[in-house]
């Protein structure tokens, strides 16, 4: 005798819930659809790109560069990196359009070139609210793709010339040891008369950066 057929909804939830995939390294395919110049190839003529402010954008306009170091203490040199963060308002600008002056979501990437620093052109970001109702300090949020890193890795950076709101936030101020704070900390640098901060960012070993899993 034929059986009758199974319809999905007389199937438990849990047989129907799609299973996540499995994460793979990054390896050269981000850069080839997503930093064309990075991989060296030619740029389409509207890109996401590193340049989430233009001089018209309202705020105090900063330059944020670093480097990506290994657990051997070399550079990491096809790290791509994914910013986000709020305007000098403290609000997020989730429609993103390279016409506006300011986007919350800008893309980067270490190169074998320059040092191997990654880098945004960008304004200082305004605090955030937490959901608690307290307000985060200035912050952007980075996401890592790298060869090697099986799953993408999360992390702020936060400016040392904002200690005050620094240690009241609600987010930073949950890491426990003041040590660990630190490696989230961008140093502020004065560079070709531009104000500029720099983060390092540490992926193993002596110095590692904290990564949140959001």
């Amino acid at each position: 005798m034929k059986q009758p057929s199974i319809q999905p909804n007389s199937q438990p939830t849990s047989a129907l819930m799609l299973r996540e995939t499995a994460s793979q390294t990054a390896g050269p395919y981000v850069h080839i659809g997503l930093a064309l110049a990075a991989a060296g190839n030619p740029v389409r003529e509207e890109e996401i790109w590193n340049e989430m402010a233009k001089p018209n954008a309202e705020g105090e306009h900063i330059e944020v560069v670093g480097t990506v170091i290994d657990g051997n203490g070399d550079l990491v040199r096809d790290t791509f990196v994914e910013a986000w963060q709020a305007d000098a308002n403290g609000h997020y600008q989730a429609d993103y359009d390279l016409s506006k002056p300011f986007n919350s979501f800008g893309r980067t990437a270490t190169t074998f070139d320059h040092g191997s620093e990654w880098s945004l052109t960008t304004i200082k970001p305004g605090a955030v609210e937490h959901p608690s109702g307290q307000l985060m300090a200035p912050h952007i949020n980075l996401t890592l793709f790298a060869r090697g890193v099986n799953i993408h890795l999360q992390t702020r950076l936060y400016f040392d010339d904002e200690a005050e709101v620094n240690a009241q936030c609600p987010v930073l101020s949950r890491i426990e040891s003041p040590a660990r704070r630190q490696t989230l900390i961008a140093k502020r640098e004065e560079a070709d008369g531009k104000v500029r901060y720099r983060l390092d960012i540490r992926l193993q070993g002596e110095g590692e950066t904290v990564f949140f899993d959001f």
